[in-house]
């Protein structure tokens, strides 16, 4: 779980490099991102699902929480999967040299995409991961 956490935040990382440096961006960086962020994201989420929210529900039952947490991180995992591809077009369209017309609108989707990773990654760190005994504090 620290090594997906890590990835997912040098993901972050890299949008955050390409969005700040919007209108004139490294092309082959748009590429090589745009071709990391659907199946990264994809192989954490189909693992998270597979053994980190099932564990945290296993640990939470005897504390009477509310599993509504996991439901929402599972719908995350959907709409960071639809926003990645919405992404990946837009960095592949830049990467293969289409002109950057306006740069505010797509600076603020590369935002809308780390920012919400980063959230998820945060709420899991804080609630999910001590349940299940990972510290993850990088």
């Amino acid at each position: 779980m620290k090594r997906a956490h890590r990835e997912k935040l040098q993901l972050c990382d890299a949008l955050e490099r390409i969005a700040d440096a919007l209108p004139s961006v490294d092309r082959l960086k748009c590429l090589g991102t745009a071709n990391a962020i659907v199946p990264l994201l994809r192989n954490i989420h189909r693992y998270e699902e597979a053994v980190i929210f099932p564990a945290y529900e296993e640990a939470v039952v005897g504390g009477n929480a509310n599993l509504a947490s996991t439901r929402r991180l599972r719908a995350e995992h959907v709409e960071d999967e639809c926003f990645a591809g919405e992404v990946t077009e837009t960095l592949l369209a830049i990467g293969h040299g289409e002109t950057v017309e306006n740069p505010e609108a797509i600076g603020f989707m590369l935002r809308g995409l780390f920012e919400n990773l980063r959230r998820h990654i945060a709420f899991e760190r804080e609630h999910v991961l001590p349940m299940i005994g990972i510290v993850d504090r990088d």
